[in-house]
């Protein structure tokens, strides 16, 4: 009996390896499944806290990309961790207002309502991230940072603030919709208004020393086309 031949093997790559901070996590894990579905290449993600991940790239650990703030990155290429010239904004996310599930509903129309309701609040919880500093530094151009300073409840790093918020520890939350819109227990009032909007532009780019820059590459220039718009969108993100 003929024995038939055996087709050639072709060899899987191994998954590119990226870091994300939270923000993004569910953007990209959406993304990643799209473009291995177009080309086959997978991408193994791990969504981590903001400054963390900063921290392991700049500490050399094996990553193939990292997306995180557009300053974060602009610190990573300034320290030689990323390849020159590789960075790519991928989105634009704006800061929202949330409460417990059945809580009233606060006024955040203006500048001074919301200044009404954060001394209003119990309790307050902001991210460690690019939302929460640029709140720390609202509160302290209001004069109430000193007033509020034993109320605010921040969550550990990689942890949503609406998680807080959902379990009753936080009465008044703010953070990206990205990360608020998921969570089940909590009430999205809205964005900040105009006045005082925090809005953070998230960017990607090629780690430095590895070996798939070309395949990283075509990956990014995916997820910064209109293909992806409706997915940003979807996520509470504006494309860019």
């Amino acid at each position: 009996m003929k024995i038939p031949a055996m087709a050639d093997s072709v060899s899987t790559p191994p998954p590119l390896r990226g870091i994300s901070s939270m923000a993004t996590r569910q953007l990209l894990a959406e993304l990643t499944r799209a473009w291995q579905a177009r080309s086959g290449q997978s991408v193994a993600l791990e969504s981590v806290g903001g400054v963390d991940a900063a921290k392991r790239v700049q500490a050399g650990e094996a990553f193939d990309l990292v997306v995180l703030a557009s300053d974060a990155i602009d610190k990573l290429m300034a320290a030689g961790c990323l390849e020159p010239g590789s960075k790519v904004d991928l989105v634009r996310s704006g800061t929202s207002v949330a409460v417990p599930a059945g809580a009233p509903l606060p006024d955040i129309s203006s500048e001074n309502a919301v200044r009404a309701a954060v001394l209003a609040a119990p309790t307050l919880g902001y991210s460690t991230g690019p939302s929460g500093v640029a709140l720390a530094k609202l509160f302290e151009r209001w004069g109430i940072a000193e007033q509020v300073k034993d109320r605010i409840v921040t969550p550990p790093p990689g942890t949503p603030v609406g998680a807080l918020i959902a379990r009753g520890e936080v009465a008044l939350g703010f953070q990206q919709l990205s990360e608020l819109i998921h969570v089940l227990g909590i009430t999205v009032v809205g964005p900040l208004p105009e006045a005082i909007a925090i809005d953070t532009v998230f960017s990607a780019a090629v780690c430095k020393g590895t070996s798939r820059a070309d395949d990283l590459r075509a990956l990014l220039a995916f997820m910064a086309s209109s293909e992806t718009t409706p997915a940003k969108r979807a996520q509470g993100m504006q494309a860019l």
